[in-house]
């Protein structure tokens, strides 16, 4: 099997790239639209933009035993995606995409509980550090401590759940497949609270809608390419190029500062997710996560 480093990165950092830049144009539209529009919209237009895709493999395949898992998993997606929407908008971006970053952490002990997967002595090690980077990232006890931040692991924690999910299904479901039940059942789970909270979003924000669907679906697709085309524990430490990139455009369009606690933090959550990804066997990945971004 191929193991094109240097492909994988660049593929790693570009998907990163259009993620952050999916979470500024919310934080941005999130100022004028409520969050019921923009995670309906999210998953509207990025479905649009993956039926070329799904088309390409043939709509009869399509046919599956596992719609109750595919439910489930949209269902958990969907609110691990209000989760991190609500997180971007009321955290500086950095901090939004460390909390996000402790999803990793959730896996194996999910994993653990639901599939009785086995958890490596480093892997606990791992969970143990990057939660205590979490706790600088929230400075609990402090003035600067906003509980809304909670609300960012509890989506972390959804998010891993719903991976946990696909997990579940990968004997018997295709990777094009899971992509397909999760884009139409997310839109059509994130559409029951237009009943009570349709917003006609301005005309002007019709182009900006139509970019979080496009950046969010793509940066997905890139992210999933790059750890095809390499090995996941070499490549995989790229991912934490989000927090730079968050760090960024805070400081550029919001004038976020990023604090010392948050520095430290991002130090533990980065060193322990690269010593979760060595403890690992390395295996190809397949299925793309489409959630919650």
């Amino acid at each position: 099997m191929s193991n094109d480093l240097r492909r994988g990165a660049l593929l790693l950092l570009a998907g990163e790239l259009m993620l952050s830049v999916m979470a500024a144009l919310i934080k941005q539209l999130s100022q004028d639209i409520s969050h019921e529009m923009l995670v309906f919209t999210r998953n509207l237009f990025g479905l649009a933009f993956l039926l070329p895709i799904i088309g390409h493999h043939g709509w009869r395949q399509l046919k599956t035993q596992r719609f109750p898992l595919h439910l489930m998993r949209s269902v958990v997606g969907v609110s691990a995606m209000y989760g991190y929407f609500y997180v971007i908008t009321h955290l500086p971006l950095a901090e939004a995409a460390l909390v996000k970053l402790s999803s990793p952490f959730f896996l194996p002990i999910i994993a653990l509980i639901w599939l009785g997967e086995r958890i490596s002595h480093r892997t606990l090690w791992a969970i143990i550090i990057g939660f205590v980077g979490v706790v600088f990232v929230l400075r609990p006890g402090s003035e600067t401590f906003q509980p809304m931040a909670v609300v960012g692991v509890a989506a972390a924690a959804l998010a891993s759940l719903a991976k946990v999910t696909i997990r579940r299904m990968a004997n018997t479901e295709p990777s094009y497949r899971i992509v397909f039940y999760f884009g139409l059942l997310a839109t059509l789970v994130s559409a029951v609270p237009l009943l009570w909270g349709w917003q006609t979003p301005a005309l002007s924000a019709l182009p900006w809608l139509v970019a979080v669907g496009f950046t969010g679906t793509l940066g997905q697709l890139l992210i999933t390419r790059a750890y095809q085309v390499a090995n996941p524990g070499q490549v995989g430490p790229y991912t934490y190029a989000a927090v730079l990139y968050a760090a960024l455009f805070g400081w550029m369009f919001w004038g976020e500062v990023v604090v010392l606690t948050t520095i430290i933090g991002s130090a533990l959550i980065v060193g322990a997710g690269i010593l979760n990804m060595r403890s690992r066997a390395p295996e190809p990945r397949s299925d793309p996560d489409t959630t919650p971004s």
